[in-house]
């Protein structure tokens, strides 16, 4: 009898190519932060309220996080870890003298973007990527 094979990434649900979504997932992730970080002189005008942008940004990621995961605890643990991601950058503009500052409402709206995203899990495209990844 041959020991039970254990699946890598055990939170994740069960994509063909996990490694690829997880990934893809995380340079979301970073291209957040290194937009958080760049120079005030180096983020482009999208013509929209810096407000929206934390947003959608946020409200993506954690909305990634539920197409990602299988459970509840690992949404909650990545939605906090989201939200933290979010306060400690504001706080990191205002110490890196990039010509940018902390500004609480960025924060907030970090945070209501990570919620609505959360909520996406009460939707039918809770599973819109593992359906689509089965598909190739």
């Amino acid at each position: 009898m041959s020991a039970p094979r254990r699946r890598i990434g055990r939170s994740l649900k069960p994509f063909r190519r996990p490694w690829l979504w997880a990934g893809l997932w995380m340079l979301a992730i970073a291209g957040v932060v290194v937009g958080s970080l760049m120079p005030a002189s180096g983020v482009p005008d999208l013509k929209v309220s810096d407000k929206l942008q934390h947003f959608v940004a946020y409200g993506l990621l954690s909305a990634g996080a539920v197409q990602l995961f299988a459970k509840r605890l690992a949404w909650g643990f990545v939605c906090v870890l989201l939200v933290l991601m979010g306060i400690g950058l504001e706080y990191l503009q205002a110490q890196m003298a990039l010509g940018r500052m902390l500004d609480r409402a960025d924060a907030l709206a970090n945070t209501i973007g990570v919620l609505l995203g959360l909520a996406t899990v009460l939707t039918p495209w809770r599973d819109a990527l593992l359906r689509f990844d089965r598909q190739g």
